[in-house]
C-alpha cells in the first residue's frame, strides 16, 4: 500500500513539475509584454525547447561576424543547425561573442577567444583559439565527441565540452542563439 502511495504521489509531483515546465514560459512571457521578444523560427523540429530565464544583448558588427564565423565551421564540419546554436550560446557565455585576447589580470587563467579556451588545457596555441574558425572547430570536435549531444539540453552539451565552474550558465543564451542561426544559416 505504502509503494502505491508512494507512486502516485511522484506521479502528481511529475505532472505538476511538467506543467510548471511548459506553462512557465507562456506566463512570464505574458505577464511581462514590454520585454517580450518575437518568436524565433524553429531550427530544428526535434530540437530541445530553451529552458529557463533567457538573456540577450545587441551585436556589434564583429560580433556578427563572429557569429557567421561559427556558422561557416559548423557547416564545414558537416554539423547541424543544432551544433551552431551549441556553439553560439556557448560563446555568449563564455565571451559576449568577442574574440578576447589576453585580458591581464582579468583573465581567467589562461582563458582566450570566443569559447575562452586555454592552451594549458590542450585547446591550442594562443592564435590558434583567437581565430574563431579554429577554436570553434575545436569546440565542435568535443561536441562530436559526447553521446547524444543533439537531443541532450544545450546547457549540458556545452558543458560536457567547456567543463564551465558555471555549468547552467549555457541555458540563458539558447533563444538568441537559435534566432541568430536561423537569421543566418541561410546567408
Amino acid at each position: 500500500m505504502n509503494t502505491i502511495f508512494r507512486k502516485s504521489m511522484l506521479s502528481v509531483a511529475g505532472l505538476a513539475f511538467a506543467g510548471g515546465v511548459f506553462a512557465g514560459p507562456i506566463a512570464a512571457h505574458a505577464a511581462n509584454p514590454v520585454d517580450a521578444m518575437p518568436a524565433a523560427v524553429a531550427v530544428q523540429s526535434g530540437a530541445p525547447k530553451p529552458q529557463g530565464d533567457q538573456s540577450h544583448i545587441t551585436l556589434n558588427g564583429e560580433q556578427t561576424a563572429n557569429v557567421k564565423a561559427i556558422i561557416a565551421a559548423t557547416k564545414k564540419a558537416g554539423l547541424p543547425e543544432r551544433a551552431a546554436v551549441i556553439s553560439i550560446a556557448t560563446s555568449l557565455q563564455e565571451s559576449k561573442l568577442e574574440n578576447l585576447g589576453h585580458l591581464g589580470d582579468a583573465n581567467d587563467h589562461d582563458s582566450l577567444g570566443l569559447f575562452q579556451q586555454r592552451p594549458t588545457s590542450g585547446w591550442g596555441t594562443p592564435e590558434q583559439i583567437t581565430d574563431p574558425a579554429y577554436s570553434t572547430t575545436a569546440f565542435l570536435k568535443g561536441l562530436k565527441q559526447v553521446d547524444g549531444w543533439q537531443d541532450m539540453p544545450l546547457t549540458e552539451a556545452a558543458q560536457t565540452v567547456q567543463v564551465s565552474a558555471y555549468p547552467d550558465a549555457y541555458a540563458q543564451w539558447e533563444q538568441q542563439a537559435t534566432d541568430l542561426v536561423a537569421q543566418h544559416w541561410n546567408s
